[in-house]
């Protein structure tokens, strides 16, 4: 995927088009621009027979200039990037910044398009796309545009197994803003696939992930939380907080299946508040975690609470 950054300073992810699709989209788009011209040639060639040569060569090069050149640049403006081969394999060409392309991007394509793709035979293109990191040929470079592909195959989304039930709500209070979304992907694929690994090289990637993650937030873990347990229980706090923004209540109540248990008990639990009433069972677990203390404190001497120092994480024995 190729980070593209918009005007309004967007991330966008798009990947850019390979050698081998975009060969075959251009070898599309010559053999109906070819056909065009040779049957516009034989037309012209039986309307101008009484014209002498002057005449001739001038509609010759005319008509040339229209249909091998010319109409590739209209139809790439009036279509916002896509020709008959791009569309066919699923190609379409945009800005640098993720935007349409309009008429002065299409003819600085097209006018590169003939020295790359029809004099040189596409050698030249061949070569610049090779070198490119993105795939981009001199015309791209010039005119300031990327070939995209737009028909993405679509992946198989796994879910996010819930953080263990006395984890539920326990860090409400923890400032996730700081954490970027490069970080929350690796540790959404390493709870996806956490049972695929290897026990060793997955806690090695857990207790990474998780000192990660401290060092965003700021803030150590429970004493005594494994890494997994820990990645589990921040990310069901996140999805939690992104359902009530989106949704308000309605997505909170969506999210009960986090906590464990039904009904209304588990949407508020899945936000981090008790229920009236409700005491939440206690599930059994490696290391049974403190019931008062709070997110990153620790009961100190005098009844007082007093910041607990970061650890590290280590596996339950």
């Amino acid at each position: 995927m190729s980070d593209v950054v918009t005007g309004d300073a967007v991330v966008l992810g798009l990947q850019p088009a390979r050698l081998p699709s975009r060969a075959l989209a251009v070898l599309i788009d010559l053999v109906v621009v070819w056909s065009v011209y040779l049957l516009v040639t034989l037309g012209l060639a039986v309307a101008t027979a009484s014209l002498d040569e002057a005449a001739v060569t001038a509609v010759s090069i005319a008509s040339f200039l229209l249909i091998l050149v010319g109409a590739p640049i209209a139809l790439e403006t009036l279509s916002h990037g896509r020709s008959l081969g791009k569309l066919a394999c699923g190609l379409r060409v945009v800005r640098d910044d993720g935007g349409p392309i309009r008429f002065r991007h299409a003819l600085v394509r097209g006018a590169m398009g003939v020295v790359e793709i029809l004099m040189t035979f596409g050698v030249v293109a061949c070569v610049a796309s090779l070198v490119s990191e993105r795939g981009r040929r001199l015309g791209d470079v010039f005119a300031g545009t990327l070939v995209v592909r737009e028909r993405i195959p679509a992946a198989r989304v796994l879910a996010v197994p819930p953080p263990p039930p006395w984890l539920v709500g326990r860090f409400a209070g923890l400032d996730l803003s700081a954490v970027p979304e490069s970080l929350w992907l690796e540790i959404r694929q390493y709870l996806t696939r956490a049972r695929e690994l290897d026990p060793v090289v997955g806690r090695q990637l857990a207790e990474r992930l998780a000192d990660e993650l401290v060092a965003r937030t700021g803030t150590p873990p429970p004493p005594g939380v494994p890494a997994d347990a820990y990645l589990a229980g921040v990310t069901a706090e996140r999805q939690t907080r992104e359902a009530r923004r989106a949704f308000g209540s309605a997505g909170v109540t969506g999210m009960a299946g986090v906590a464990g248990v039904g009904g209304a008990v588990g949407a508020v639990e899945a936000v981090g508040m008790p229920a009236p009433g409700f005491v939440p069972p206690v599930a059994p677990s490696p290391v049974a975690p403190p019931a008062a203390a709070p997110v990153g404190t620790s009961p100190g001497a005098g009844g007082q609470e007093a910041t607990a120092p970061a650890t590290g994480f280590a596996p339950p024995a």
